[in-house]
């Protein structure tokens, strides 16, 4: 007798494929949910993975037009930066990939969802915030702060024997030193040798961006059109490229910054559950809206009217980085 049908966030990795078959041995038909926003993967072959781990149905969505106008373009408007140097990347993705994850667990009439967040990190909460505040109902099974599974699985090597055990493929290439979350906005890195925050990004940690040393001495000098406080479009007048769509926009943005080495910074943040964190970012298209959009708002406001507009900016940072992605408008009138 099946527990329920639960809706899986799964990613084609070591643990969400661990927890994918682990959820079906405690009684529960699995659908696996997939979400494009920008990440290198092959597609097709996460999906034929889930299936061949008994996943129930496999929904492979592509989100990456609604993630930059439901999701990046308001932190645009917002100016948000979290404690004065991180763009939120990650923080804006997973509210995107979690409304999605609700509307297939309406659709397919499933009680459950399920995440593969660990309890330490920030992630859990941006997931289940946005579960519970758009599916009140639901139920969540996170695995890492269940008993039964964080007592069975310490760590990799436990979760490697049990894949081998259950005939769930691993990846044969050596794993980075350093765990890693990409999406259309950004890349980052974090953990393993960069827990020590005096040591040095390895010169080839970074995928999105050129080292500044070896980008090209010419400038690519671009005219970005802004309406509402959003881009509508950016041309660059040195080769006449064109982009208009919110999608093309800010792909283009990411190309040109990350071929002039934009958008790199490494910090040390205060995480939500009250840890520190060293992490390292690449968000080229990001940096240079950022930019671009302090720079509109110095023919647009005034001072009085900025200052106010810049503590809103703050709380609105630190909401979407604690997970209040669909709580933060109610707050923010308050708080004005």
């Amino acid at each position: 007798m099946s527990k329920g049908t639960v809706v899986l966030a799964y990613s084609g990795g070591l643990d969400t494929s661990c927890i994918l078959v682990w959820l079906k041995e405690q009684g529960y038909d699995v659908i696996a949910f997939l979400a494009n926003i920008g990440q290198d993967e092959d597609f097709e072959a996460a999906r034929k993975k889930a299936e061949s781990l008994g996943a129930k149905k496999v929904f492979i969505e592509d989100l990456r037009a609604e993630f930059v106008a439901d999701f990046i373009w308001p932190a645009v408007q917002a100016n948000a930066i979290y404690e004065d140097r991180y763009l939120l990347g990650t923080s804006v993705a997973r509210p995107c990939i979690a409304r999605r994850q609700v509307e297939i667990a309406r659709k397919e009439g499933a009680n459950f969802v399920s995440h593969g967040a660990t309890g330490k990190g920030n992630d859990q909460i941006r997931f289940e915030l946005t579960c519970y505040a758009l599916y009140p109902e639901v139920k969540i099974i996170a695995p890492w702060r269940v008993p039964e599974f964080y007592n069975r699985f310490r760590g990799r090597k436990d979760l490697m024997e049990y894949a081998e055990k259950h005939g769930i493929p691993v990846p044969v290439t050596p794993r980075a030193p350093w765990s890693m979350d990409a999406n259309l906005m950004h890349i980052s890195y974090e953990s393993g040798i960069l827990e020590n925050p005096k040591s040095h990004a390895p010169v080839d940690l970074y995928l999105m961006t050129k080292n500044p040393e070896d980008s090209p001495n010419a400038p690519d000098v671009l005219e970005i059109e802004f309406r509402n406080g959003v881009p509508i479009r950016v041309s660059n007048e040195k080769d006449s490229t064109s982009e208009e769509s919110p999608l093309g926009i800010f792909s283009y943005l990411n190309t040109v910054g990350g071929k002039h080495g934009v958008g790199r910074i490494d910090i040390v943040e205060n995480r939500f559950i009250g840890m520190k964190s060293r992490g390292i970012y690449e968000t080229p298209g990001g940096t240079i809206l950022l930019q671009a959009h302090l720079d509109i708002e110095t023919f647009t406001m005034d001072k009085e009217v900025r200052r106010i507009k810049q503590g809103l900016g703050i709380k609105f940072s630190e909401l979407v980085y604690n997970g209040f992605w669909y709580v933060r408008s109610v707050i923010l009138c308050d708080t004005a």
